[in-house]
């Protein structure tokens, strides 16, 4: 039986279902000169990639059961398999966005879900040797591809080209797969991709909304980041219709600085337990390039000087600040570009993160905290030497020399669809 919950109210309560993509046989296939066009950093080993996200899948299934990590390229044939209408209409919005001739339409309309599903991630027909798309490589980083929030599901829209093809794939599992079937026709997803409901402003600007820069901080607060990625048009677009259907009560943009470095919110600040923030000090803390505007479902607006204050100031006065690198420089550029900020909470006060930000390590440990190698970790598991349940107030460090170089951490590898309430 299909278990069609989605709710979060929060990022750290219990994590019970996520969506995850293991890195593909697209990312092999990437040449230094598209790496850049692809928004990947660097060209990466894929064999040593997968082996490090699947020490990060296997810490995930050990926590929350096997049943409930979810991969997009299963989801993506089980909604092929479900749907035939909705298929042929996906597979025709993909090939007339990249400019096929209509006989690639006939090629994909003939292959069987399972390598289908395999054709539309990679970009790769392998009976014919055949190239038919770019990869996708970024369809690792499931946090951008949709967000839950409370009884909710966003559907985003991506601000690069590279990611558009992950749209149309995220879009068309959202709306053809049994888990999200009851959302849909109870109204409670929210397409940005909707031009009717979502235009440009009178002057341009485009909608623009990545989930590495959502957060659910509690079920009236959402927290949104305008990035380089995330545009302010689109923050008060998606405000007002979440406000107009109650979904929540304050949507609070959280503006960044426009750079590469911090991509997403989620690359200077995420929380793992209650009154714990990791994040990286000159913007979170000492509020440099950054402000925090407060949008009120009455109608009522705030300000702060930095995302520190808004917290102390309004969410939580005990809350404490966990900063990348000890706040010192340079080790703080250098572990905060490495993803020292961006963990992922397995439940309060349990996160994972890169095995690659020593000093991060100190602070994690002068704050109270365990810090274990994931492998470790899993051995204990095995020999029964420790149950999931029993981990407490622990920062588990897995491996991360290929996975690291993408740039996205354990956060941006999760799409959450099911959190426990708090």
């Amino acid at each position: 039986m299909t278990n069609n919950k989605v709710h979060v109210s929060s990022e750290i309560g219990a994590l019970k279902r996520v969506i995850i993509h293991r890195p593909d046989e697209g990312i092999a296939r990437i040449s230094p000169r598209q790496s850049e066009e692809l928004l990947f950093d660097d060209i990466v080993y894929l064999p040593n990639m997968q082996e490090e996200h699947d020490v990060f899948s296997a810490v995930l299934r050990s926590f929350m059961g096997a049943e409930n990590v979810l991969e997009t390229r299963q989801l993506l044939f089980e909604a092929l398999s479900e749907d035939e209408a909705s298929k042929q209409e996906m597979i025709d919005m993909i090939v007339d966005y990249e400019e096929h001739p209509t006989s690639c339409k006939s090629l994909l309309h003939s292959l069987p879900e399972d390598e289908l599903a395999d054709v539309l991630i990679t970009g790769y027909y392998a009976k014919d040797d055949y190239i038919l798309f770019d990869p996708i490589p970024n369809f690792i980083f499931t946090r951008d591809i949709a967000v839950t929030v409370n009884d909710h599901m966003i559907v985003t829209k991506a601000a690069k080209e590279a990611r558009f093809r992950e749209n149309f794939l995220t879009r068309f599992i959202i709306w053809a797969h049994p888990i999200f079937r009851g959302m849909r026709e109870e109204g409670r997803i929210i397409n940005l991709n909707k031009p009717d409901i979502f235009p440009p402003s009178k002057r341009g600007e485009v909608i623009s909304v990545e989930g590495g820069d959502v957060m659910i901080i509690n079920k009236d607060y959402l927290l949104i980041g305008a990035s380089e990625r995330t545009t302010p048009h689109g923050i008060r677009s998606l405000a007002n219709v979440l406000f107009e259907r109650g979904v929540v009560k304050n949507v609070v943009q959280i503006n960044i600085p426009n750079d590469r470095s911090y991509m997403h919110i989620d690359t200077v600040f995420t929380q793992i337990n209650h009154n714990h923030i990791v994040a990286y000090k000159p913007i979170i803390v000492d509020g440099l390039s950054s402000t925090v505007e407060v949008l009120r479902q009455d109608g009522k607006t705030g300000l702060y000087p930095s995302v520190k204050d808004f917290f102390l100031e309004e969410i939580n006065p005990n809350m404490q600040f966990i900063l990348s690198g000890k706040g010192e420089s340079p080790y703080q550029e250098r572990e905060q570009w490495t993803d020292g900020c961006n963990l992922v909470a397995l439940k309060p006060g349990v996160a994972l993160t890169y095995d690659r930000n020593p000093k991060t390590e100190e602070a994690f440990e002068d704050a109270g905290y365990r810090v274990v190698w994931a492998r470790d970790l899993l051995k204990a598991f095995d020999d029964g030497i420790i149950l999931p349940e029993e981990v407490k107030n622990t920062i588990i460090t897995m491996p991360s020399n290929e996975l690291s170089r993408a740039r996205g951490g354990s956060h941006c590898m999760t799409c959450p669809i099911e959190r426990a309430e708090l």
